[in-house]
């Protein structure tokens, strides 16, 4: 995708990539691009821990933990990537063509292969995004929002009553899974409030050391969760009421998961590698892992895959969490970005009309 913001670091936003065989800027950070593969790397995991038969108590555990931020921290450096943006036609037309375009294309591509894979009444419905593809519009209904989030004060507190509002409210309707949008609002705002400092810090090495025992007792924490509640929490698609509690839990819930997000954002972060490594070419096309490796687990799921005896063992489990992670991975590869840019990242300036003469 082309760069929508002024940030030297460009494309390394989430959602932000830059092409295969392009030679890296001296001023990008590769940081970044590190915690973007990492992070689409427990994505792909964590979708491929769904399937499991009988997964267990440590396999939920482990998904409970990297549910909680995962897709924040993912989000939140979306969000700062998106500090310089202004709306100007170029930026506009940019993010229809990054964000919008993908969107229907990769929606009418899922629905394509439900229909030849075994359902052929599935309805194409570009205002219900099938499955993963709810990012897409997310981050494009964000960025539109950027100059309010940069100029309002106190955003981040505005953000999450917008978000406790949408976890308290169950009527909101499915239309672009509007409970995704408001519930995680709040770590893309986040996001642009934070700055290169705010980095540095997780960054180093007392954050790394004290960022262990946070992890442990956070995975503590988690496995007495797992028979307790539900991990649909997680998704920010539901209501309260929808997940069996009283209205007013959506509230302190979502301050709850906010705080937990980010706590656990800055220990991944934390071990974030900060040199140039094999990983850093990767992180520049993990929209491409993204957006493909759905295709892998739905096709896997359909063919019965995960039903086999061996994935009902611990060895099976570890070896589905290595498969996940190299499939993702090739993805993320520049072959691979090279054959699918036209659709990934069309570049459509012949579908724009012709600037007037000054």
């Amino acid at each position: 995708m082309p760069s929508v913001t002024s940030d030297p670091q460009g494309p390394a936003a989430a959602g932000a990539e830059v092409p295969a065989s392009a030679p890296r800027r001296p001023g990008r950070d590769p940081f970044f691009d590190n915690a973007k593969y990492l992070a689409i790397v427990l994505v792909a995991m964590g979708h491929s821990w769904e399937p499991l038969p009988g997964s267990g108590r440590v396999v939920e555990t482990l998904y409970t933990f990297v549910y909680t931020f995962h897709m924040p921290v993912f989000i939140m450096i979306a969000g700062y990537f998106s500090r310089g943006l202004e709306l100007t036609s170029d930026r506009v037309w940019k993010l229809v063509t990054s964000l919008v375009v993908p969107y229907a294309v990769f929606e009418v591509a899922y629905t394509l292969f439900e229909r030849l894979t075994g359902a052929p009444g599935f309805p194409l419905s570009p205002l219900t995004p099938y499955w993963l593809l709810w990012f897409l519009p997310a981050l494009f209904l964000w960025r539109l929002t950027t100059p309010f989030w940069l100029t309002v004060r106190w955003p981040v507190a505005l953000s999450l009553v917008i978000a406790a509002m949408g976890a308290v409210t169950s009527n909101i309707g499915g239309d672009l899974q509007l409970q995704r949008i408001l519930q995680f609002l709040p770590f893309y705002v986040l996001g642009l409030q934070l700055r290169p400092a705010h980095f540095d810090l997780v960054r180093t090495r007392a954050a790394r050391i004290a960022s262990v025992p946070v992890c442990l007792v956070a995975l503590a924490a988690a496995y007495w969760a797992v028979p307790r509640t539900t991990t649909s929490w997680f998704f920010r698609r539901y209501g309260a009421e929808q997940l069996g509690s009283p209205a007013w839990v959506g509230a302190p819930v979502t301050l709850l998961l906010f705080l937990c997000a980010v706590v656990l954002s800055a220990c991944f972060l934390a071990w974030v590698p900060k040199r140039e490594m094999w990983m850093t070419a990767l992180g520049a096309g993990t929209l491409y892992g993204y957006l493909l490796h759905g295709f892998v687990i739905k096709a896997a799921v359909k063919w019965d895959l995960f039903q086999a005896g061996l994935f009902s063992t611990p060895a099976g489990r570890v070896l589905v969490s290595l498969v996940a992670a190299a499939v993702v991975t090739a993805l993320c590869t520049a072959p691979v970005r090279r054959v699918l840019r036209p659709v990934v990242e069309p570049r459509l300036g012949w579908a724009r009309s012709p600037r007037p003469a000054p």
